[in-house]
Order: C-alpha cells, then structure tokens, then sequence
C-alpha cells in the first residue's frame, strides 16, 4: 500500500494530506484551470492563436509538454489511488514535446492529404466536411497513431527500466516488458476505432485555428489513456 505523505513530499512522491483530501487533485485542477483560462480568456487566446501560427512545431512541443504530461499524472493517479511522480518525468514531457511536434505536423500532411485523395476520386463524399473530417481521422489514427502509441509505449519503458534498474535497459528488455498484448489488444484495438477516430474526426471538422486548441486538450486525454494502458498492462 502507498505511504500517504503531506505536501513537501511532491517532488518524491505522493502528494495528498489526509484521507479524503487529496491536495494533488486541486494543484492538477488549478494548473487545468489556468490553462483553459488563457485558451478561453479573448487576449490571451489571440495570443496563443498568433504563436501557433508563428511558431508552429515550438507551440506544439509546448503544449504537449504540459497537457500530456498532466495526462500521465492523471493516468498514474487513476491507477494508484494517489499522486505519485512518475519515473523519469522530466524525459518523459520531452518525449511528449516531441511527439507533440510530430503531431503539428501530421495534422496538415493527413488532411491535406485526405482532401487530395476526396478530390481526386480516390475515396468517396467529395465536399462534405464530416466526410474529409472522419477519413483524415481514420487514416492518420491507422498509421501515424498506431506508430506513435508504439513509439510512446517502447519509450515509456525504457524510462521506466532505466530508473528501477539504475543501468540502460537492452531492446529486448523492454521489448519484454512493453505489455505488447494489452497494446494491441487494449490501445490499438479499443482506444483507436472507438475513441481517437471519432474525437479526431471533431477535431477536424473545426475551423484549423481551434484544431491547435482541440489538439491540446485531447493531449491530457492522450497522456492519460497511454499512461493508464501501460499500468493496467503491469498490474
């Protein structure tokens, strides 16, 4: 059973007081809370509008950084009943800015690309919205997301070894340890077709200015899901 601890222990581990008063839960709510806050309040909403524009793939790796590593905290405080620091969690919201670039830009290459291929013939509803919204979900989730998730999960191990163990873990070791059956079975299989595939079809029915907006609060959910799939995979 986790050790409950009081506030000076966050950056070791748990983080609530007493029972039934988890300090975590309103520092977690707060930082959700002044984020939706610049994003919803008008001039500082046009600000971060103009910054994405400016600086794409820097905005991307800013907002990934910060909203899916809430998600992985998240994750972690779903599986455990507590707030508990993540192994290696300053690598871990690099990785995320990184994918969060990734993401930047595969936003425009899949769509782009879905509506060349509606144009062209190739896939059918040419000039309906929803219709280029769900196949550029649909094709962007079934090959850059199953990669992504892969890449994320394999990553995600490896810091998780690192650390426990003290030494570099070997490929085959975190191979081994990936949970590959619970992500097909659990990431891939369930999470794609019934949840990404549909937010993301939203997602791309928005005008693209509000997508940057839509990508970053699906980040929590996306560091969440993964972070939740991964535990439920070593449970």
């Amino acid at each position: 059973m986790i050790e409950r601890k009081n506030l000076a222990s966050i950056g070791s581990g748990v983080v609530t007081t007493k029972k039934g008063l988890h300090t975590g839960d309103m520092i977690w709510l707060a930082i959700l809370a002044v984020v939706a806050a610049f994003l919803i309040y008008p001039p500082t909403n046009k600000v971060f509008v103009t910054l994405t524009t400016a600086h794409p793939y820097l905005m991307g790796f800013i907002k990934f950084f910060i909203l899916a590593s809430m998600g992985d905290w998240l994750g972690t405080r779903i599986v455990m009943g507590d707030w508990v620091k993540p192994k290696g969690a300053i690598y871990k919201s690099i990785l995320w800015g990184i994918f969060g670039m990734g993401i930047t830009l595969s936003f425009t290459i899949f769509n782009a690309g879905a509506n060349a291929a509606l144009a062209n013939g190739l896939l059918p509803g040419n000039g309906y919205p929803i219709v280029s919204a769900f196949f550029t979900s649909l094709i962007m989730n079934f090959t850059f997301g199953i990669t992504l998730m892969g890449v994320h999960r394999f990553t995600d191990t490896y810091i998780d070894l690192y650390f426990s163990n003290g030494a570099k873990p070997t490929a085959d070791e975190v191979i081994k340890n990936m949970g590959l059956d619970n992500l097909i079975k659990f990431v891939y299989a369930k999470t794609l077709p019934f949840f990404w595939v549909p937010a993301h079809t939203i997602v791309f029915m928005l005008p693209p200015v509000y997508r940057v907006l839509a990508a970053a609060a699906l980040g929590i959910a996306l560091g969440g899901i993964l972070s939740f799939a991964k535990r439920k995979a070593n449970s």
